[in-house]
């Protein structure tokens, strides 16, 4: 479930709640659990003492640095983008304002060094920004988000990229979101 603040027309969007649970007990379990394997290793009171050594010390630095990578979304109550309602409306991150009629196309889009989902913007400039999400926002969540408050205000040629992008019958299925139709 998305994490929506609503302040007059424009929509602070944070991470799940769910999803902040989720990160913490992949990250920090994760190192957990390569301390113990390590701490248990070292004990040698197992005949499977050199598979505890082998695997924490192969893990950890590939937890420590899934960690490190997403310790940024942990901040209490961080904002993650913020969303201006209507014909006018534009999506503000840090570091630029993104006018919806702009857009043609958005995705979310995983980096395959750190693993973090970003939402990748392109504009009709040719400009592309990303939006790091940390993992805290689900892929049935951002396609509800877009779908509820951008693409009501995309130009048409956009909204069939989202729409050839969008499955809405899965959206029912998982979340029950169904597209308000203006007449």
């Amino acid at each position: 479930m998305l994490n929506l603040q609503k302040e007059n027309n424009s929509v602070k969007i944070k991470g799940s709640k769910f999803m902040y649970v989720w990160m913490l007990l992949a990250t920090f379990g994760g190192l957990a659990a390569c301390f113990f394997l390590i701490i248990n290793g070292f004990k040698f009171d197992s005949k499977y003492s050199f598979f505890y050594l082998g695997g924490g010390f192969l893990l950890f630095p590939i937890f420590l640095y899934l960690t490190l990578w997403s310790l940024p979304g942990f901040v209490p109550g961080k904002t993650l983008l913020v969303l201006t309602e209507g014909s006018s409306g534009f999506i503000m991150t840090k570091k630029n304002k993104i006018p919806f009629s702009n857009i043609r196309r958005i995705r979310f889009v995983r980096n395959p060094l750190n693993l973090i989902n970003d939402i990748v913007i392109e504009t009709f400039q040719g400009e592309v920004s990303k939006i790091r999400t940390y993992n805290l926002i689900d892929d049935t969540d951002f396609a509800i988000m877009v779908d509820q408050f951008i693409y009501p205000n995309m130009r048409e040629d956009a909204k069939e990229v989202w729409d050839r992008h969008v499955n809405l019958s899965e959206l029912f299925e998982d979340a029950k979101y169904e597209r308000k139709i203006d007449v």
